[in-house]
């Protein structure tokens, strides 16, 4: 959803957060990764100015926050 929301593709995300695209891919297919790995992309996420929802009664979600200054969205 994070990923859709800045138009991102697998290689992009990939690129950002130092990882392979089929990292990516197998997160998004839901198979377990480093704790680390997972970080890094959140980061990457936070820093184009995601904020992630926690469960609330209406699900987990993303919004756009301000991003990160000096950050290239």
């Amino acid at each position: 959803m994070a990923r859709a929301a800045l138009k991102w593709g697998v290689r992009d995300l990939a690129d950002r957060a130092n990882v392979t695209p089929a990292t990516i891919t197998r997160i998004e297919a839901g198979k377990p990764s480093y704790s680390s790995t997972l970080r890094a992309i959140r980061n990457v996420f936070e820093e184009a100015g995601l904020t992630f929802i926690d469960e609330n009664g209406g699900g987990v979600g993303v919004r756009f926050a301000k991003p990160a200054s000096g950050t290239d969205v």
